[in-house]
């Protein structure tokens, strides 16, 4: 398919650039995948609109403060000049198996060759809190990055670093976040980082930012199961679409851990034969490339889910067979992007379509801080 035939016109001033008020009271549209059918409804009815029964699989991945401004310091600097010069862009995508390495996006991206140090600063301060040496260079500003060893690297991350908000939301550029960015652009079950678990998002899971403990709590009164998994948002969920064709899109590896309460929650579910609705199309993702893993070894539908950490590059579009889930919640997603092709494989993409025109003309909020959809 055409990457074109998921473009949909948006006004711009349709894009949330805050979150709502109070969190939890987003609007919800619910859209019927065997009819087409949606009503118009908030995200506080979502009790009332699950059954007894269903499991509800969130993704509690935290987002790190992972954008951070360098000034160079290296060889290819000390060329030119002896003093550091040069303020560069740096987000933080994915942890990397060799001690204190990192990918990221680098900007402008011709400051940073193979060489080059990158001396991170708090903001007024001439204070380096980390430093970094480019070793490995990819496409479109990807760049490895190897730090020097610090007592706590998260530690130093929240002192100079900034929440990675998405480009379409507008922040003062001596302002990359606010105060409350730092608690909005987080789910309220986000797991601590420290300790084994020390990687974190890039992006948050934004179908979870709606929940408060509230909901959840009303969630598991009605009879819902709630289970976590853990997938960390990086370059496979935000990176631009730059195929013409749905066939030639191939998404970056990111990195997931189930635990065995999840897996044993996945398997027990199926086995009765109770609807598993995922929160977000991390969680979606993550799901469906177990399930696809554990049947090309053949395992059983008991024995599909175990409890173990990898990594998914699956991209799911229109003809996919979702083997896993039977219920989304999402947020409306960017025109022509990989996650509407994976709501559209979910649930049709006329379909999806019309829902998504009908959320404009009824002025509906759009993206990570936006209002939200509900998928039976």
């Amino acid at each position: 398919m055409l990457v074109s035939e998921f473009g949909y016109e948006l006004p711009e001033e349709l894009i949330a650039q805050r979150p709502p008020e109070v969190r939890g009271t987003s609007r919800m549209m619910t859209l019927d995948r065997r009819t087409g059918a949606f009503a118009d409804r908030r995200f506080a009815e979502l009790p009332s609109l699950l059954r007894a029964g269903d499991l509800l699989v969130l993704n509690d991945s935290r987002v790190i403060p992972a954008r951070l401004y360098a000034r160079r310091g290296g060889l290819a600097t000390q060329e030119k000049s002896p003093a550091p010069s040069g303020l560069v862009e740096v987000l933080l995508t994915e942890k990397l198996g060799g001690e204190n390495e990192w990918s990221a996006l680098v900007k402008p991206a011709k400051k940073a060759s193979v060489g080059e140090t990158l001396m991170f600063a708090g903001a007024g301060s001439d204070e380096i809190v980390l430093r970094a040496v480019v070793v490995g260079v990819g496409e479109f500003g990807e760049r490895t990055l190897r730090f020097d060893a610090v007592e706590d690297f998260h530690a130093a991350l929240e002192r100079i670093g900034h929440l990675p908000l998405p480009p379409y939301i507008h922040r003062a550029k001596d302002a990359p976040d606010r105060a409350e960015d730092r608690e909005r652009y987080q789910t309220v079950y986000s797991q601590p980082l420290g300790g084994v678990e020390e990687r974190g998002s890039s992006a948050a899971p934004t179908a979870g930012l709606h929940f408060t403990p509230k909901i959840l709590e009303e969630l598991r009164a009605k009879g819902v199961e709630i289970a976590r998994l853990t997938l960390h948002v990086g370059l496979g969920t935000f990176q631009p679409v730059r195929a013409e064709r749905t066939e030639g899109i191939r998404l970056h590896a990111e990195s997931y851990t189930i635990s065995a309460d999840a897996a044993e929650s996945v398997n027990r579910a199926r086995r009765e034969g109770r609807r598993i609705v995922a929160a977000g199309t991390t969680t979606t993702r993550t799901l469906e490339h177990v399930a696809r893993e554990a049947e090309s070894r053949g395992a059983g539908i008991d024995e599909a889910f175990e409890a173990h950490s990898g990594s998914t590059s699956l991209f799911l579009s229109p003809g996919a067979e979702f083997k896993v889930v039977g219920g989304l919640l999402t947020n409306f997603h960017l025109p022509e992007s990989t996650l509407l092709m994976l709501v559209s494989a979910f649930a049709g993409r006329e379909q999806v379509l019309a829902a998504y025109a009908h959320a404009v003309e009824e002025r509906y909020r759009f993206f990570s801080y936006g209002d939200c959809m509900l998928i039976l």
